[in-house]
């Protein structure tokens, strides 16, 4: 199932006090940038972020759960009304994101 832009648009604005966060459209659904770094995507309407340590320690609770058959699992960002928490979670997980491949 795709994911609809209306979900994206709004995890954009909730996100909007951050600059330089940018998306890509694959397959029906949203994979995430900050700072050129994926942090995560929108999959079925869902909100997964990569399992970073620091992600994991501000939502110890959060599932793992799978963005698409055979991928790695994700956690899934349940608080997504709260826009100040969205925003921590992205700025705390930078640093620990991996970054981005070179093009040839």
């Amino acid at each position: 199932m795709a994911s609809k832009k209306d979900y994206l648009d709004f995890i954009l604005e909730q996100l909007s006090g951050l600059e330089d966060i940018t998306y890509k459209a694959m397959m029906g659904e949203f994979i995430l940038y900050y700072q050129g770094r994926i942090f995560g995507g929108i999959y079925d309407d869902r909100l997964l972020v990569k399992p970073v340590e620091a992600a994991k320690r501000l939502m110890p609770d959060a599932p793992l759960e799978l963005p698409y058959e055979g991928a790695k699992p994700m956690l899934l960002v349940e608080d997504i009304d709260n826009r100040e928490r969205l925003t921590e979670l992205v700025e705390a997980m930078y640093p620990e994101l991996p970054q981005p491949k070179k093009k040839r």
